[in-house]
């Protein structure tokens, strides 16, 4: 992955480039915990070789992983970066295309970059916490 600082005004804006091969979420995990990141937001496009997506199941509180083994287009990737117990979590939803024209939804678990994924985030100017809900099993943003 490559990354570039491009604007340090206000919010922090970074560019980060991951190149084939590449594993998305993992690296960008690293990137929050190099950067010590603890709250941003991010947006990207690109594509992925495989990816794993993931349903969470309320009534047995855990997700569903829904592997896709093909080449897809991400048509839409948003997600954020908060603290939890201390420590940066990604939290990501993605819809990806598949080459029939058929789109797939749901929470990024894992994927694998083929050719490039292109994010921009911006970094929040307060942290962010995320809190154990025993009632949905998740940990949501709290304020």
């Amino acid at each position: 992955m490559r990354q570039k600082l491009i604007s340090s005004r206000g919010e922090k804006t970074y560019a980060l480039i991951f190149d084939s091969s590449d594993e998305a979420t993992s690296g960008l995990l690293d990137f929050a915990k190099q950067q010590g990141l603890a709250g941003s937001h991010f947006t990207a496009i690109g594509a992925f070789s495989h990816v794993i997506l993931g349903y969470f199941d309320l009534a047995i509180r855990e997700f569903k992983k829904i592997p896709i083994r093909e080449q897809v287009e991400v048509l839409s990737l948003v997600g954020d970066i908060a603290l939890k117990d201390g420590e940066p979590i990604v939290h990501a939803h993605v819809v990806v295309g598949k080459s029939d024209g058929t789109a797939w939804g749901g929470h990024l678990i894992e994927a694998h970059v083929r050719p490039t994924l292109e994010i921009m985030l911006a970094e929040t100017p307060t942290h962010l916490h995320r809190r154990y809900d025993p009632e949905t099993g998740l940990a949501p943003i709290s304020l």
